[in-house]
């Protein structure tokens, strides 16, 4: 008997390939790939965790040269948070062997970047930074506001040392107002910024999303903001200073959310998986799992009702024949749709929606994520040589050029991994390298 997992895959390899046959794919040509659009872009990387680190890598995937500064003895937080992960090569560089496995969740997203250790607290170190200052054409940070400031690398500094810097500044709350030296945490901005009251089932409590949503899209909005930044710059010649925060990230992600309480002063409340202006538009149950169903209109509704539940009288029933009237009434549309699905299995369902035009899928743990055929066709997944940790998997750029992606030309760097390499480059002798090693400045 096959699996929901082997039906799921099954029903979907049937529609590719359906859809393949109504457009042949194997004489369509794709042009060549664009090159790096941000190749000679130097990022200088004062961040860490993941909203900044997220911004940057993206930079780097777009072929910008970021140089990651972290802290000398242990480097960004998250290289500690652990397990998992990746397990140690026994031929790693020797240079490496004192430090600790390779956390999975730093390898997420520091991608094609440069590491180097600088304790810029030391005026020594602070001499390099402001020599990288100079080199740079972007500065990323998410320090407390004013706190870079008050070490001589705040943005008049900067401004000063280079006025075509770009210099982003990423935070919890902003550069101004009352919050503005508040650390910024994604859970705690979740909670403060709308998200958490309307995440969670209507009777229960509230709840975080899964992933650090709030962190992931602020490194989204920095990332525009600094590629726009770039453009200001070609036109006018001169730096900026962006200020991105989480805070505000946040609010402008509550969407229709928000424009429902600007416009019409409608509080949200919790839905669970429904949603507040669309029934049937929720996760169901069936016999041995789960569904999620998405009939967004009349007419998708008209199909779900006589062709895959096989019961019609639903469309002429007043309490259901709109969407209007199905969000009226919500309770007694659930119920009807959950009893029918309770008569069978998910692999049943599977079948009966596939090809129908209903918006619908399984409720995949990762495992199936990740073999899901789409997935798989798509190569969401890459493969680079690590020196530490050998071959290992991490998520592709999302993002296709030309029909396709942009390598990842630098696995995540270990801890420091590049420091001698970017000091020789500023100009630095080996004797001076060997001499600031030795003062732990570096």
């Amino acid at each position: 008997m096959l699996s929901c997992r082997a039906v799921a895959r099954r029903v979907v390899v049937s529609a590719q390939k359906s859809c393949l046959r109504s457009y042949n794919t194997d004489n369509f040509v794709r042009p060549s790939a664009i090159p790096p659009p941000l190749k000679g872009i130097k990022i200088l990387d004062l961040t860490r965790v993941l909203a900044g680190p997220t911004s940057t890598m993206l930079l780097a995937d777009l072929g910008a040269d970021v140089i990651k500064v972290e802290e000398v003895s242990k480097g960004d937080d998250t290289r500690s948070w652990s397990p998992p992960s990746a397990p140690l090569r026994p031929d790693g560089p020797s240079e490496a062997a004192h430090l600790p496995p390779e956390s999975a969740y730093f390898l997420a997203v520091n991608r094609n970047k440069r590491s180097i250790t600088v304790n810029f607290k030391d005026p020594k170190g602070l001499g390099i930074l402001h020599k990288l200052v100079q080199q740079s054409d972007v500065l990323v940070e998410n320090f407390i506001s004013g706190k870079l400031a008050t070490m001589g690398l705040g943005w008049e500094d900067c401004q000063k040392i280079n006025p075509r810097l770009i210099y982003a500044s990423i935070t919890g709350y902003g550069q101004t107002g009352p919050y503005r030296t508040a650390a910024g945490y994604d859970v705690i901005v979740e909670a403060e910024a709308g998200l958490m009251h309307i995440t969670g089932e209507p009777d229960g409590p509230p709840c975080k999303v899964g992933v650090a949503a709030t962190d992931i899209a602020t490194g989204l909005y920095a990332h525009g903001a600094i590629m726009a930044a770039l453009l200001s710059r070609h036109q006018t010649g001169k730096g900026v200073w962006i200020d991105c925060n989480l805070f505000e990230t946040q609010i402008a992600g509550l969407a229709n959310i928000a424009s429902n309480y600007l416009i019409a002063g409608k509080e949200a409340s919790r839905h669970g998986t429904s949603h507040p202006s669309i029934v049937p538009y929720q996760v169901f149950p069936c016999r041995d799992g789960f569904l999620m169903i998405g009939a967004g209109n009349d007419k998708q509704f008209k199909t779900l009702a006589e062709k895959i539940l096989k019961k019609p009288k639903l469309v002429q029933d007043p309490r259901f024949s709109t969407n209007q009237a199905r969000v009226a009434n919500r309770d007694e549309m659930v119920q009807t749709i959950t009893e029918a699905l309770m008569e069978h299995d998910r692999n049943h369902w599977l079948r009966e929606f596939t090809g129908l035009g209903i918006p619908f899928g399984p409720i995949n743990n990762i495992e199936q994520t990740f073999e899901h055929p789409q997935a798989v066709a798509r190569g969401v997944t890459v493969e680079v040589e690590h020196p530490r940790a050998g071959n290992i998997k991490l998520v592709a750029p999302a993002v296709s050029y030309n029909g396709e992606r942009m390598p990842v030309r630098r696995p995540p760097p270990w801890l420091s991994q590049h420091t001698t390499e970017v000091l020789l480059e500023l100009g630095y002798t080996e004797e001076q390298i060997a001499e600031l090693r030795a003062a732990r400045v570096v």
